[in-house]
């Protein structure tokens, strides 16, 4: 029953807390500092509901079948695919030895970013909001049970555009691991059933143009495939 509830995070999770730069060769590919301690930021969840009743509005998540859509002003799109994870319990000042009893599942997330809206941000020390939480800009697969995944720490990530893949690495490769993240953010805000974490993208990060199709997975458990709108 709880798995059920946890598979529409979508619908109820009040959060999305994102990581950014959790990956040394992504950070480097930007011309980052590798962080010292979690870069955290947060993107609106925009709800599927309306007095009650399911609608289908254009929302930050956004499932396959729906686009992604370039928010206004952008002219380049960047795809960052990432592993979702679906708190299934509320929890505050979570120690890191017990962060696992707080994970309800996974899923394959897309963290799409605005990265000339980003830059323009970052030079005038203005914060990321609209460059990384427009509405289509959280891309997310279905909803993978718990114990479907036994190391979430030893996991192919990647992702591929129009065939060709652009993004291969691996969830061992993260500065800061999934129970530390989970840990870390909890001494700051509560964490409760159904929001999500997303845990950073390996390096290959690049620009898309309107037609482009994405394709993304974690390994061969989940995959998932969206296009993209420029118009």
């Amino acid at each position: 029953m709880a798995s059920n509830r946890l598979a529409q995070f979508r619908v109820f999770g009040k959060k999305i807390v994102a990581v950014g730069r959790n990956y040394k060769a992504h950070a480097e590919e930007l011309g980052n500092k590798v962080p010292e301690k979690p870069i955290i930021f947060t993107k609106p969840t925009t709800s599927y509901l309306s007095q009650g009743h399911p609608i289908k509005p254009t929302t930050t998540y956004i499932s396959e079948g729906e686009t992604i859509r370039f928010p206004p002003g952008c002219n380049d799109l960047h795809h960052e695919v990432e592993l979702g994870i679906v708190v299934g319990k509320k929890g505050y000042q979570i120690p890191e030895e017990k962060a696992k009893e707080y994970i309800g599942g996974y899923f394959v997330a897309l963290d799409m970013t605005a990265r000339d809206l980003q830059l323009d941000a970052k030079k005038n020390g203005h914060p990321w909001t609209l460059s990384k939480g427009w509405d289509t800009s959280t891309p997310a697969g279905e909803f993978i049970e718990k114990d479907k995944i036994t190391n979430p720490q030893n996991l192919q990530i990647w992702l591929k555009v129009n065939g060709e893949m652009r993004q291969n690495g691996n969830t061992a490769d993260m500065i800061f691991s999934i129970s530390y993240l989970i840990s870390f953010i909890s001494k700051y805000m509560t964490l409760e059933e159904g929001d999500v974490i997303l845990t950073g993208t390996p390096s290959g990060v690049g620009g898309l143009k309107g037609g482009d199709v994405i394709e993304a997975g974690i390994g061969d458990v989940a995959k998932i495939t969206f296009s993209v709108d420029k118009s």
